[in-house]
Order: C-alpha cells, then sequence, then structure tokens
C-alpha cells in the first residue's frame, strides 16, 4: 500500500534525510512541512493535513514541537509522537514521575524551587550531585556539582535568569556510571537497535562527541525498553539507560523525536527501514480499524 507521510521540520537533517530517501524508494507520498511557515487555528491549520495518513513530528525546537502535536491531535489527525507522549518526554519532571509511577528504575530525583529549598536537596544526596533544565537535550547546560561553593554559584545564577523553567531545580543523583551510558531506539516498546556511548567525560552523548558502539539487547534491557516506553505513551523513541555501581539499570531519559544518525553509524541494523516497516503497519492498522475489520 502507498501511504501519505507528513514530516514536520524545521532543519533537514541527515536523520531526515534518511527517513525520506526510505519512504520515496519505497513509493510512498512525502509531504514536508516546515512549521515555520504555517499558522495553527482550533479547528484548521494553513498546512492540508487532511491529505496525510500519518505525520512526522521531526522539530527542532520543544516548544513547536508540543504546539504542533497537540493541533494535529484536536485535528484527529495520526501524528508520531502524539502530544501526550510529547508532553511527557519534553519534561524531566513528567518524565521522572511517569517512570516512577511504572516501577521503572531512574535516578533519585529531587525538585525545588528556591535557591534554600535547593541546596537541602543537594545537601540530602551528597556531593557530587547533577543539576538539570527541566527542557532540553544534547547534555546541554547540565552541571555535576562537586561542592557546596558550586551549587550555591550554579543555583544563584539559574536564579536570576528570566524565564521561569531555570527556578525549577531539578536535582538529581549522580550515577557513577563505567564511563558509558545506552541508547535504544524504541518503536512501541519494541527495541530496534541500540548504542553504546562512551567517553571519558561524565556526559556520555554522541552529540558531544561520544564514541559509539553496537549495544547486544539482552532480555533484561528489552523489558526495561518496554515499560519505559509504556511509561509514556509508547511511539518512536530514544530511552537512555545507565548502568548502576550495583549492576542495575536506570532510565535517565526518553526522546521524543530521536536522533538515529550516530546510532545508524554503529548499528548493522537498517534503522530507516525499520521504522518505515513500523509506519506501514501502524497506518495499515489504522485504515483496517476504520472500515470496520479487525486489526493485528
Amino acid at each position: 500500500m502507498t501511504v501519505d507521510v507528513g514530516l514536520l521540520y524545521s532543519r533537514i537533517r541527515q536523520d531526515e534525510k534518511l527517513l525520506l530517501a526510505e519512504l520515496r524508494d519505497r513509493g510512498h507520498e512525502v509531504h514536508k512541512v516546515d512549521v515555520r511557515d504555517q499558522q495553527f487555528g482550533p479547528q484548521e491549520s494553513s498546512a492540508d493535513f487532511d491529505a496525510m495518513d500519518v505525520v512526522l513530528d521531526r522539530t527542532l525546537a520543544t516548544s513547536r514541537s508540543l504546539y504542533t502535536t497537540s493541533f494535529l491531535d484536536a485535528y484527529d489527525v495520526p501524528v508520531i509522537n502524539d502530544a501526550e507522549t510529547a508532553r511527557v518526554c519534553a519534561d524531566k519532571v513528567q518524565t521522572t514521575l511517569a517512570l516512577a509511577q511504572a516501577d521503572v528504575q531512574t535516578p533519585e530525583t529531587k525538585v525545588a524551587y528556591t535557591v534554600d529549598s535547593a541546596m537541602e536537596a543537594i545537601e540530602s544526596f551528597g556531593y557530587p550531585v547533577v543539576l538539570k533544565p527541566v527542557v532540553g537535550s544534547w547534555g546541554r547546560l547540565l552541571a555535576r556539582i562537586e561542592d557546596e561553593h558550586a551549587a550555591e554559584a550554579l543555583l544563584e545564577h539559574k536564579a536570576t535568569l528570566g524565564h521561569y523553567e531555570h527556578k525549577v531545580f531539578y536535582i538529581q543523583e549522580f550515577v557513577d556510571k563505567p564511563g558509558r551510558d545506552f541508547r535504544v531506539l524504541a518503536l512501541d516498546g519494541t527495541p530496534v537497535a541500540g548504542m553504546v556511548r562512551s567517553s571519558d567525560h561524565w556526559l556520555t552523548n554522541a552529540a558531544k562527541g561520544a564514541k559509539t558502539a553496537e549495544l547486544e539487547i539482552t532480555p533484561e534491557i528489552a523489558e526495561i525498553v518496554e515499560n519505559a516506553s509504556a511509561a509514556v505513551g509508547g511511539g518512536m523513541l530514544g530511552i537512555d539507560i545507565m548502568e548502576t555501581e550495583d549492576g542495575e539499570y536506570t532510565v535517565h531519559e526518553i526522546n521524543h523525536t530521536v536522533e538515529f544518525k550516530a546510532l545508524t553509524d554503529a548499528v548493522e541494523v537498517d534503522v530507516p527501514a525499520a521504522v518505515v516497516d513500523w509506519l506501514e503497519v501502524k497506518v495499515a492498522q489504522s485504515t483496517e480499524g476504520s472500515t470496520g475489520e479487525v486489526t493485528a
């Protein structure tokens, strides 16, 4: 079957080029929608989303992703990932709550709203601790705090910044991982491929230059990925996992507009092909359901 796919974007990166090439090679119709050129209202937008079977959200800015997927949900247009998954994954507080409520192990976290209460939270952990922005990616604005003087300086600095999000202090225990963490791409909870990201720095993001290698996805990791995906609503997700000192695993982040170029370079799996396979199945199931047939 031929699928009409909408691609929301604000910049076409290598990830989007790989998806576009795979979709076009299979003969699917692709509608590229630059969100910077669009206007959205409660009932309709300037783009013809009714002509699309499914829309992929690949926008860079979190605010644009959250609002655009909310509009598409209001229009009853299937969007990946949907607005609720985007809302939970885009905000580290919401992700932490979702994982904890689903009994998925995640680093111990405290949230405070004043410098004094944040200092109390930090001291209850002991040093080092990690201070993170509630919204952000690529390892930006994360700080490993080693002592009281650094804590006071960082908290005071954030407190003077204008945006209210900087006055929400998201404080997390420091997990002394063995110089690496894992990224797994999952489609509705099923792992497609994973990579090990290794670095001498405490941050092991590929965007910060970490070395990557293929990850063997064990049954234990697969179960963690499935549970973490379900906790935030499923979809196409990048799930980040760390190893703890006692040999267990903890999920520290879930990405709802996951980048996979580094993953594609690290594994033998054809990641774009797997994503398009999954899209085709989802659209087929949706079409069968709308005609009253039994879906898979």
